[in-house]
């Protein structure tokens, strides 16, 4: 092989490895809450709001509620931020952000409340 092709190999390995890692740092998964209490990285959990679980403190604009997972763990979520409109109406709710292990509270950067659809029969 010429000098120029190796070089050219070795470039666009270097570049596929570093866009590889950039990329995998962006992904925000989908886990369980176990899963979450094992990692300090940012993960995305969905869960079923525990009925009258949840305080809104309107002055320091802080939500606290219990999220039940899939698996049936159940977490007290802390967000801090505006309610969402449609937050009691939620038919599930997906926490983004940390598991804080010293506060033992998931601590949410942002909600994605999914709701049912009004387009549904019943």
């Amino acid at each position: 092989m010429k000098k120029k092709t190796i070089i050219g190999i070795t470039i666009i390995v270097i570049f596929s490895v570093f866009a590889f890692s950039a990329f995998d740092s962006a992904v925000t998964p989908y886990v369980t809450f176990q899963e979450a209490f094992e990692t300090s990285r940012k993960v995305q959990v969905m869960g079923y709001l525990e009925e009258g679980q949840a305080n809104y403190n309107l002055e320091d604009q802080n939500l606290e509620f219990n999220l039940v997972d899939d698996e049936g763990t159940r977490a007290l979520v802390i967000y801090n931020g505006a309610k969402p409109s449609n937050f009691d109406d939620a038919d599930s709710i997906v926490v983004i952000g940390e598991y804080n292990s010293s506060a033992g509270v998931f601590q949410a950067e942002d909600l994605l409340v999914k709701c049912p659809s009004k387009y549904e029969g019943g």
